[in-house]
């Protein structure tokens, strides 16, 4: 997996990304116990193009031009299925603004925080999403002013009692 981090903060750097951070399954084992996932969720801002459309096409063309192939909604990076999500609301928005620095072996990333983890869940709203909760309130040094005031800002906090209490 370091390889491909690597791969994606170089797309960064030649701004086909304005800004990545893992999220999903994966940026919660930095947190909790790992669970069985079988790709790397990337959310992204990606740059404005000509008009208002935001499209993967360049991002896509890039990686195939570096050798990386289409697997469904996933592109193989280095062995990795990468699934990039662009930050389409407010949430997400914030998530990648706030996410944290750290490293993977040598390579530096950033991972979205174990607070917006929970609120995108919360989000999202699937059973899956539900379990992830679940863990994070169990495992994750979860802030909770921090997550309180995300919840408010954006407007999760009725689902969010419903689905913890």
């Amino acid at each position: 997996m370091e390889k491909t981090l690597q791969v994606l903060t170089e797309l960064e750097h030649d701004g086909l990304l304005v800004r990545y951070a893992i999220g999903g399954a994966m940026a919660a084992t930095f947190y909790v116990e790992p669970v069985l996932t079988f790709d790397l969720d990337v959310f992204v801002i990606l740059p404005q193009a000509a008009g208002l459309l935001l499209t993967l096409t360049p991002l896509y063309d890039a990686l195939r031009a570096r050798g990386y192939t289409e697997e469904g909604e996933c592109v193989n990076i280095e062995g990795v299925p990468v699934q990039f999500l662009p930050a389409h609301n407010a949430l997400l928005e914030e998530a990648l603004a706030e996410a944290r620095e750290t490293s993977y072996g040598a390579t530096a990333t950033r991972v979205l925080r174990a607070e917006h983890l929970a609120a995108i869940a919360v989000q999202t709203g699937r059973d899956k999403d539900r379990e992830r909760v679940r863990l994070l309130l169990e495992q994750a040094p979860l802030d909770g002013e921090y997550l309180r005031a995300v919840l408010a800002r954006h407007n999760l906090e009725a689902r969010w009692k419903q689905w913890t209490t």
